[in-house]
């Protein structure tokens, strides 16, 4: 009983998601309404639980939605972003539509760009090139998931988003991790879903199904003026190189954090390595910001940069509130005797006498839970990571494999139909769950056989 009260919980709140309601609102009425049929009570549950650890996901990665959001949308309020997807799009053709969009989108992210603004800047073009080569616009969606959403969000080394962000803060390790595994989970993924994405414009082609009758949201190319891609891209490069500098060329004083700790005042990060990839995405970011409104300004209507500044800022507010509310939502099931019991039978997993396979199916439960990626890897690791990091130091393990694994675990049941991105990915496009989110859910399928070839591949090579 108390597994499916959990279960009628998360039914509720995809329900709710699905139909377009706040998840800012519902997903502590239906973690409290869980908790209730539980026993626990009311307000410490909500005050207590669900707050507290809300407050503490947004005081550890608000700056990163910020400062990203800012980034992306200067990116965007210049045409930057446009023009290099324009680019790529453009070089490529209508006969490598699928590769063209994959391949800006992943470009965009990989270079620090908010995956949200990798959406706005990639779609209209993709949506055109789709229509001239006669392609199912239903294909849009799981054609940008593929580039934004899955090897560039968390699989390659150096990734700037926020799901590969979140493990160095817990495991002390760096987001260049794993570097070998990551590389070859991203070239696996990449190659898996372009063949699958091949074989639905084949099957479309076959049965003479073509780009459809659309009326919603229809991109308008007419006369668009963007600036050359060859200067859009310095932002993101800036962004790559400050990053990678502050992980790996900087060295960092460990005493830096004393001042603060004298002042009596409370730390979340434990050691000077807790927070270095952080700390270095934050001012490779603001790097970004700079050059960004440096080249982008003048191609901006006046007081173009005070609204792409005020918009990111603001836009990031609801992104954060979303995600802490989804990761309070999941620490209150993941506090309930329901969850403890499926959590005791995963942790006890084992595979190659290492901790790999319990994180990777307990971060994957946990992020179906919440429907998002970096919440849910931040409440297993919040909740399990000490666990996990002591059983590999007893094999013998490096905390940079956990990392690597738990990033890539991260983003596989998290792009259920509750997902954020995912409802906004399909409003931008101006398509409909029924419509799109099959392709969308056989990507999320793929990302999640990754788990399993990462697990494979460790084994097999025994990297440690």
């Amino acid at each position: 009983m108390e597994v499916i009260g959990i279960a009628l919980s998360l039914v509720l709140l995809i329900f709710f998601a699905y139909r377009g309601y706040s998840v800012i609102f519902f997903a502590p009425v239906l973690a409290i309404l869980a908790a209730v049929a539980q026993g626990l009570p009311v307000m410490p549950t909500y005050t207590e639980l669900y707050m507290v650890k809300a407050v503490i996901y947004i005081k550890n990665f608000f700056p990163v939605f910020m400062l990203g959001a800012i980034f992306g949308k200067i990116m965007e309020e210049s045409g930057m972003a446009k023009s290099i997807a324009h680019a790529i799009i453009q070089s490529l053709g209508p006969k490598r539509a699928v590769l063209s969009t994959v391949l800006s989108a992943a470009i965009l992210t990989y270079g620090g760009v908010s995956m949200f603004v990798v959406v706005f800047a990639v779609y209209p073009f993709a949506a055109a090139l789709f229509k001239e080569a006669d392609i199912p616009k239903s294909l849009v969606p799981a054609t940008i998931v593929l580039g934004a959403f899955t090897f560039t969000m968390d699989s390659l080394p150096g990734s700037p988003q926020i799901q590969n962000i979140i493990p160095s803060n817990f495991l002390g390790t760096s987001v260049y991790s794993g570097p070998i595994l990551g590389t070859f989970i991203a070239v696996i993924m990449f190659a898996t879903g372009m063949a699958w994405l091949t074989y639905r414009v084949n099957k479309a082609k076959a049965s003479g199904e073509g780009y459809g009758n659309h009326t919603l949201n229809e991109p308008e190319l007419k006369d668009i003026k963007l600036p050359s891609w060859q200067i859009s891209v310095i932002p993101l490069i800036t962004v790559l190189v400050v990053n990678y500098a502050g992980n790996n060329l900087v060295s960092w004083d460990a005493s830096v954090l004393l001042p603060i700790a004298a002042m009596k005042l409370p730390l979340m990060a434990p050691a000077i390595k807790n927070v270095i990839s952080t700390w270095s995405l934050i001012i490779a970011v603001v790097c970004g910001i700079v050059i960004a409104s440096g080249v982008g300004v003048g191609r901006m209507p006046k007081g173009g940069l005070k609204k792409a500044i005020s918009l990111g800022a603001v836009g990031s507010l609801l992104a954060v509130m979303n995600v802490a509310s989804e990761v309070g939502y999941g620490n209150v099931i993941a506090s309930l005797p329901g969850f403890k019991s499926i959590a005791a039978s995963v942790m006890a997993m084992d595979f190659g006498n290492n901790p790999l396979a319990s994180m990777a199916a307990t971060i994957n439960i946990i992020c179906g839970i919440t429907g998002s990626a970096s919440g849910g890897v931040s409440i297993a690791l919040d909740l399990f990571g000490k666990h996990w990091l002591d059983w590999a130091a007893a094999v013998n393990m490096s905390p940079a494999i956990l990392h690597r694994v738990a990033a890539i675990a991260s983003g596989g049941f998290d792009t259920g139909p509750h997902n954020g991105a995912i409802i906004t990915l399909l409003a931008v496009c101006g398509l409909t769950h029924r419509q799109s989110y099959p392709d969308i859910f056989a990507m999320t399928i793929l990302k999640i056989l990754m788990v399993f070839i990462a697990l494979i591949f460790v084994s097999v090579f025994g990297i440690a």
